[in-house]
């Protein structure tokens, strides 16, 4: 029933499917020119230099969603800079699902770094290597978000998972509708190796490129209420309850066995009072 009610609060639902266009569904922000969108407005690229990074911003908001964008990260010594993706609301009870990537030495591998914030209380991080080189071309990294969970996966395979576990109150991002930040900027008092690597500034400018958005599968957030783009007429019913399924959570257990650097539910120094209660329920 209440699935019911959740598929009646988010219509009218609109079959339609919109090409990626970066001036369509988004506004650059802050750089002062270091953000570009190019190439018909079918790529975006923010650049760090000593004096500035930049950012941009979606135009519009999303309650729930599945979201996917192509990145390219930071190639080289990309060390002390962290380029940032992620959703968020405002406010001080603000909630946010992040992907931050920590850039590293030349040949050392990328951090790739997982939160989720909910009334404004994160603490939640996962930190991963990936299984490629994220310089060498671009790569999907995808958040779905439904009223059950949040996914985080790369290449279409799932890195983590954050399930809905408010039955045993812990609050889950779904009241707040959220707009997609990214940002390229300089970190270098804790990003690499908890700062003892500075940015290199020899290098600059660092360049991040960014293509092939897609919210085809998203609510956007309008006066009010929350209206679902699809793809087609059967997937906004799949993705409002969509879970991982036999071979996505084996490809899950595959990327925390062997990929996975930082769990905070392992942290029992950090948690002394006792681990967080999605760490034990979940």
């Amino acid at each position: 029933m209440a699935c019911h009610k959740l598929l009646l609060l988010l219509i009218p639902l609109l079959f339609i499917h919109v090409a990626a266009n970066f001036n369509q569904d988004f506004q650059i922000t802050w750089g002062d020119g270091r953000a570009k969108i190019l190439n018909n407005a079918n790529l975006l690229t923010l650049s760090l230099d000593k004096a500035s990074g930049s950012g941009f911003q979606s135009k519009n908001e999303y309650l729930f969603g599945k979201i996917d964008m192509q990145l390219k990260l930071v190639p080289g010594n990309s060390a002390g800079t962290v380029t940032a993706y992620y959703l968020s609301s405002k406010g001080g009870a603000w909630d946010e699902i992040d992907f931050e990537f920590l850039g590293n030495l030349s040949g050392d591998p990328y951090i790739v770094h997982t939160n989720v914030f909910s009334q404004g209380k994160g603490n939640r991080e996962q930190q991963f290597h990936l299984w490629f080189d994220p310089t060498a071309d671009f790569h999907t990294y995808s958040i779905l978000w439904n009223p059950q969970r949040i996914v985080f996966s790369v290449d279409g395979t799932p890195i983590r998972e954050f399930k809905n576990l408010e039955r045993i109150g812990v609050p889950f991002p779904k009241n707040q509708a959220m707009r997609i930040y990214s940002s390229l900027w300089n970190a270098d008092d804790w990003a690499t190796r908890g700062g003892l690597i500075k940015t290199d500034w020899f290098k600059a400018p660092f360049t991040a490129s960014y293509r092939n958005f897609n919210a085809n599968n998203a609510c956007i957030w309008s006066s009010g209420k929350s209206s679902c783009k699809s793809s087609s007429p059967t997937s906004a019913a799949s993705w409002l309850s969509q879970e991982l399924d036999s071979t996505g959570l084996q490809r899950l257990r595959w990327v925390q066995k062997n990929y996975m650097i930082y769990n905070y539910c392992t942290d029992k120094k950090r948690f002394p009072q006792g681990l967080p209660l999605e760490c034990i329920h979940s």
